[in-house]
């Protein structure tokens, strides 16, 4: 189904609209169709993590014991600023929401972010959105549309949330308050979603105003949970929505009164949203474009300058991430190697068997952490040369003086740099903060030998956008996603050491628990170059090829 086929199911194109609602259902089908797929991984992925962080806990933490021993390294200012106050970490249920409950609720609010965007925004600079409204579609109805399907999203993954508790017996009313947080949460950033759509007058911006929106809501948690003593409430956690979901307290109190502003936020955000759309113009975003300089810079006016200029809030961002990373890792790492049995045998499968000590084995797998963050920074920066070929604009910085592979190198260099930088950063951050446990210079050194395997995740990027330009993103991710749960979890899954060692991350060594290995890093490099040498190749003899 595309836009001219909606169109012609929707009415005939001279018809006006009869409601601002009119062509609803229709809108639905057609969001669906376009995103099924995407919705149904960022379901399944984000769901699948309920059970597979469990039966890890649950081997980890077989005793009561151990599960206090866990709740004293959990109360600690670096947990509690990542993942959010300790409230139940001596119960399996509390360690479930320590582990993965900030993780599941930020990453169904980046969806809710990108799929609003996707399907607003972006479609209305492309200018679907006029064809479609063109026919007998109601104003409002696309709009409408794309909040359902994002909120539904949320619902659903919610819901899987729970159902998931459920089934590996943790009590029912934290299972149901542990998917309704999550849930709660996407749906109030849809509607952050929606108003970052209305100020921005493009999707980029969109996109990177929802980041900060959210990156701002993170920190105040962060900082609210920092100043907090015990387990209290601080007022501070009041002005975020992620802390009014984490104030919700799945497996502890079992609060169901916070829901209701999440709730109320994602219906006046829409609606409000909405508002806005019926005031301003179409294709015009509230906040004014700022005026740019009247010439360009000589940097600027080359490749790896326009592409720096286009990416560098989605640089910023993720180079912050990885200050945080690192220190966040550094400084729990120690703790968590007291904290660790090394004759237990899901520890040793968690961090490897390397032979080194535990403190090194942990250091090793925060070493893959950075190497794995990366590794998604540099496929969704290489991504965006995608966006440009199916948004139209590639064609119009060809059509002078600019060849296909120089504007393709550009990409590559930004973010193959891009991801050196976040590796030697993350992880001399990871050893200046690990109090004495290891040197600034020996894990910047144990986190840049994953780049190889991130230059891997570009040669694959680039062969696909060679030959599968349409499906070259969706696969990417999937490569990578792969690529990830083998290296991370190929022990859980009963793996041979050698099969995971066949994979990008796993065929580095761990340093500093293992000795450095040319070999496997030189493999990784051939078969990098040889793939992005073929996908290269291969962009410079197609013809464009549009969304």
């Amino acid at each position: 189904m595309n836009t001219a086929t909606l169109g012609s199911r929707a009415g005939s194109p001279s018809l006006p609209s009869s409601g601002t609602m009119t062509g609803l259902s229709i809108c639905i089908r057609f969001i669906l169709r376009r995103n099924w797929i995407r919705l149904l991984v960022w379901a399944a992925v984000l769901a699948v993590m309920i059970p597979l962080v469990y039966d890890s806990q649950q081997q980890a933490f077989p005793t009561q014991a151990a599960r206090d021993a866990y709740a004293q390294v959990a109360n600690t200012p670096a947990v509690a600023a990542m993942t959010g106050l300790p409230y139940a970490a001596g119960s399996l249920g509390g360690i479930l929401v320590i582990k993965i409950w900030m993780t599941l609720a930020v990453a169904l609010a980046f969806a809710s972010i990108f799929l609003v965007t996707r399907n607003g925004r972006a479609d209305e600079e492309e200018g679907r959105t006029e064809l479609l409204r063109s026919a007998a579609l109601g104003r409002h109805a696309y709009s409408v549309a794309n909040y359902a399907v994002a909120g539904a999203l949320s619902v659903v993954v919610g819901l899987l949330v729970a159902l998931l508790c459920l089934s590996v017996k943790l009590p029912t009313s934290g299972s149901l308050i542990m998917g309704a947080s999550i849930a709660g949460t996407g749906l109030a950033f849809v509607a952050i979603g929606a108003l970052c759509g209305q100020l921005s007058s493009t999707s980029r911006g969109a996109n990177s105003l929802g980041v900060v929106v959210l990156a701002v809501f993170y920190f105040i948690r962060a900082g609210a949970d920092l100043q907090t003593k015990g387990t209290d409430v601080s007022p501070l956690s009041w002005f975020s929505p992620i802390g009014w979901a984490q104030n919700m307290r799945a497996f502890g109190q079992n609060t169901w009164w916070p829901l209701l502003p999440l709730l109320l936020l994602a219906v006046v955000g829409c609606a409000a949203a909405l508002r806005i759309e019926t005031s301003r113009d179409l294709g015009m975003g509230l906040l004014p474009q700022r005026r740019g300089p009247a010439t360009a810079t000589a940097f600027l006016a080359r490749p790896v300058g326009l592409v720096l200029r286009l990416q560098r809030g989605s640089l910023l961002g993720w180079l912050v991430g990885a200050v945080v990373a690192g220190l966040f890792f550094g400084g729990v790492g120690k703790a968590m190697s007291d904290l660790l049995d090394p004759s237990n045998p899901f520890a040793r499968a968690l961090v490897g068997n390397s032979g080194g000590s535990m403190l090194q084995s942990v250091l090793g797998i925060f070493a893959l952490f950075n190497g794995l963050l990366a590794g998604a920074f540099a496929v969704q920066c290489l991504a965006g040369a995608r966006a440009e070929e199916a948004g139209g604009r590639l064609e119009s910085q060809l059509a002078g003086a600019l060849s296909r592979s120089r504007w393709l190198f550009a990409q590559v260099v930004v973010a193959a740099a891009g991801s050196a930088v976040m590796l030697l950063l993350g992880g001399w951050l990871m050893g200046v903060s690990s109090n004495g446990a290891a040197t600034g210079g020996t894990m910047a050194q144990a986190s840049f030998a994953y780049w190889p395997a991130v230059l891997l995740m570009l040669g694959v990027l680039l062969f696909l956008q060679g030959f599968l330009p349409r499906l070259s993103v969706s696969l990417g991710w999937a490569v990578y996603g792969i690529s990830v749960m083998l290296a991370m979890f190929g022990s859980l899954f009963s793996l041979s050491e050698a099969a995971i060692k066949a994979t990008p991350f796993g065929a580095v060594p761990r340093m500093p628990a293992e000795d450095f290995a040319l070999l496997p890093i030189v493999v990784l490099c051939l078969i990098a170059a040889l793939l992005g040498g073929l996908g290269m190749w291969r962009f410079s003899t197609r013809d464009i090829v549009p969304e």
